[in-house]
């Protein structure tokens, strides 16, 4: 794996972990009512779907496991639609998406670790 992929999915752990804990300890209805948190969780993945984007075609192409195109689409939603945000939609990417592509992307760098 090249160094600027590695870089990349670093990039997504470290935005993946952060959205994780800021919303830690939360519920649903707080980002309606926290827009600290709203925004906070909004920017991780953005984040998340900017370095997923940068992502080579070569390691995407050897990782379907990983949704790439949906994480890249919901940076692009979060971004393009900031006025019109679906918190519904955020925390059902932090409940259920974002731990999921965490574990793929952490076992991807352990893998790539090993390979060198």
């Amino acid at each position: 794996m090249h160094a600027e992929d590695r870089i990349r999915l670093l990039h997504m752990v470290e935005a993946s972990q952060a959205a994780l804990r800021f919303a830690a300890g939360r519920q649903r209805s707080d980002l309606q009512t926290d827009q600290m948190l709203l925004f906070a969780v909004i920017r991780a993945i953005e984040v998340l779907g900017e370095a997923a984007n940068k992502v080579s075609e070569a390691v995407r192409a050897a990782n379907p496991n990983i949704p790439w195109k949906a994480i890249v689409g919901m940076r692009n939603r979060l971004i393009h639609a900031y006025f019109d945000v679906n918190t519904d939609m955020v925390w059902e990417t932090l409940q259920v998406e974002i731990p999921t592509v965490l574990a793929d992307i952490q076992k991807l760098l352990d893998q790539s670790q090993r390979e060198i």
